[in-house]
């Protein structure tokens, strides 16, 4: 009987298993970790980043992920616990106190993530009476600004205006007369407040004489003159003032000079005082010193 199953030739022959040419390079391909982790790692996403920026090529598409991201924000910054509710402002007086307050934001609640708390500080120490300020928020979500306010330790006439300054030099306001503050002591004159440490102490040292003491003007940006009543001067050295006006006090509890018609005590020479009559005693010791001459020419 006649076989009904036809054989090929092909069917005849055994099957190769030896892998193709290009399967036995791709095999070999494999092995190095570099092709590996570019077939498995790199192609992933090279697919990803055409559809993703085939998706946002679209200005629909990009609108709609501006707003996504928006809205996001928005939900994560207004949560309850970011939100602040009210403010507490301590450490000045009520003037400062409605300074401050016009710094700061006028409507609550709002959201911390809109408050640039480094500027609030920075704006707040632009002040003069502030010397420093902390600002952040605090619990139960209220703002905390605590201020440092500076502390004016002397009068500074400039021309016409009478400023407070502390003990740096920096102003921290402003008064209208000098009985506003007649417990501080009052200098005068052109860089008076960059020396204003050399004039404490020239307050500090003028001992028995503080109760005279008028002021301290600076002369010619480099030496003080004190100021006392009956309008006597004090002309004090631009080197070593305070020993100058030691001198003084001693000369003065010695021979008790500023209590005679003395003008001016001239100290800028160290080595020779000098003092200057005033008008009037200067004008008597002339008269006496012409009728001795008239005797002694008559004589």
């Amino acid at each position: 009987m006649r076989s009904l199953i036809r054989r090929t030739a092909s069917d005849a022959q055994p099957r190769d298993p030896a892998p193709s040419r290009f399967g036995y390079r791709y095999q070999r391909m494999m092995l190095t970790p570099g092709f590996r982790g570019t077939v498995r790692i790199g192609v992933p996403i090279l697919l990803i980043l055409v559809i993703a920026g085939s998706w946002y090529s679209k200005p629909e598409n990009r609108a709609a992920f501006a707003a996504t991201i928006a809205e996001t924000k928005q939900s994560f910054q207004e949560r309850p616990q970011f939100m602040v509710h009210s403010m507490n402002v301590t450490g000045g007086d009520l003037a400062v106190l409605t300074e401050v307050a016009d710094l700061l934001p006028s409507e609550f609640p709002v959201s911390s993530f809109d408050l640039d708390l480094e500027k609030i500080r920075t704006d707040i120490e632009t002040l003069d009476p502030i010397k420093s300020a902390s600002v952040r928020v605090g619990q139960g979500g209220a703002l905390d600004v605590r201020l440092t306010p500076r502390v004016p330790v002397a009068l500074w006439r400039d021309g016409t205006v009478l400023r407070l300054i502390d003990a740096d030099g920096v102003q921290s306001g402003e008064i209208v007369a000098r009985a506003d503050r007649l417990d501080l002591p009052l200098i005068a004159g052109d860089g008076a407040e960059d020396n204003i440490a050399q004039a404490l102490r020239l307050f500090a040292a003028a001992g028995p004489l503080i109760d005279r003491v008028r002021g301290l003007v600076r002369m010619g940006e480099r030496r003080w003159d004190m100021v006392l009543d009956r309008d006597q001067r004090i002309l004090l050295p631009s080197e070593n003032p305070v020993a100058a006006l030691d001198r003084v006090i001693a000369l003065n509890d010695a021979q008790d000079m500023l209590s005679r018609d003395v003008a001016v005590v001239d100290m800028r020479n160290t080595n020779r005082p000098t003092l200057r009559m005033n008008e009037e005693a200067a004008e008597s010791l002339r008269r006496g010193n012409t009728t001795i001459s008239t005797n002694e020419a008559g004589n």
